[in-house]
């Protein structure tokens, strides 16, 4: 059962807060969905109320970090298990989530969310079965919900990113939006492991927007390319993120290793933007080389 959102703040609500107290104000309009939207908060000399519910001042928030009120107080949007997964705000509104410290989206041109966006009108994502891999905050999946994609397959390996979803506004299957119906098909597991269950062509265009390569290089591999190729129909379409076609990163180049791997998986391939726009072409050639483009998608 879905329970309702709560407000979140960031340092920005924390202080407008504050100002707005001290300034004996009896409302204040301010956001407490990120950016969503923004409404009125109404104040008291000890606490300040919100959709019915009344919460106590927070006092000082922690900067580049978003807060939950945990029924208890106003608290970090973050974990630590095995590794200490957080919710970042953005200057655009969307947030970011990081694993020990590492941003796991672009954010420093432009929002996530809008990232997502472009990224996800590549595939033409209407009517299709899309395979979202890594499905993260659920950006990709949010686009493809709006595009009039026939059902999304999500992946996502780590539960503590799946609570840092649940609590984002921007996320489609949060608190704070509509349930996405079926059309949506979220799943918490590892792709490198998963993808070998779902079925030969079972798939009309996929997304993949992995880790870095040191965090995880399986998802690099030669043999989850090709398991890629078998699940995805001969004609369909993949973006795979890899960062700016052109950096070197200790000596390597990513996106042209990653194209020369979906070549001998069966791809036609180009860069696009900071990733490669590839289609499969339904061959399997054992040594076939990665076809190169340098324009805005695959050769045909």
């Amino acid at each position: 059962m879905r329970s309702g959102p709560i407000p979140l703040l960031t340092e920005r609500e924390c202080t407008e807060l504050a100002a707005a107290r001290a300034a004996g104000e009896a409302q204040l309009e301010c956001t407490l969905d990120l950016g969503r939207s923004r409404g009125f908060v109404a104040l008291a000399a000890q606490d300040w109320a919100w959709d019915g519910r009344r919460f106590p001042y927070p006092g000082a928030c922690k900067p580049r970090t978003i807060h939950h009120w945990t029924g208890a107080a106003f608290e970090p949007v973050a974990r630590f298990t095995h590794a200490l997964f957080k919710l970042v705000p953005t200057e655009w509104g969307p947030p970011t989530f990081a694993i020990d410290g590492v941003k796991m989206l672009p954010t420093a041109k432009l929002s996530p969310y809008v990232d997502a966006q472009r990224k996800v009108a590549l595939i033409a994502p209407r009517g299709k079965v899309v395979l979202d891999a890594c499905g993260g905050l659920g950006y990709f999946a949010a686009w493809c919900l709006q595009g009039g994609a026939r059902r999304i397959l999500s992946f996502e390996k780590h539960a503590d990113v799946l609570w840092l979803r649940s609590l984002n506004p921007w996320s489609p299957d949060s608190a704070w939006q509509a349930p996405p119906g079926a059309a949506l098909e979220l799943r918490q597991g590892d792709i490198a492991q998963e993808i070998q269950g779902l079925g030969s062509a079972s798939v009309d265009a996929v997304l993949h927007d992995p880790p870095r390569f040191a965090l995880a290089g399986e998802l690099y591999s030669q043999a989850f390319y090709g398991q890629l190729a078998r699940v995805l129909r001969p004609g369909g379409l993949l973006f795979h993120y890899t960062g700016a076609p052109n950096s070197i990163s200790r000596g390597r180049e990513l996106a042209r290793e990653v194209c020369a791997r979906l070549g001998q998986a069966g791809f036609a391939t180009g860069f696009n933007g900071d990733g490669v726009l590839a289609r499969a072409t339904g061959a399997r050639p054992p040594r076939a080389r990665a076809r190169v483009a340098r324009g805005t998608g695959p050769r045909r």
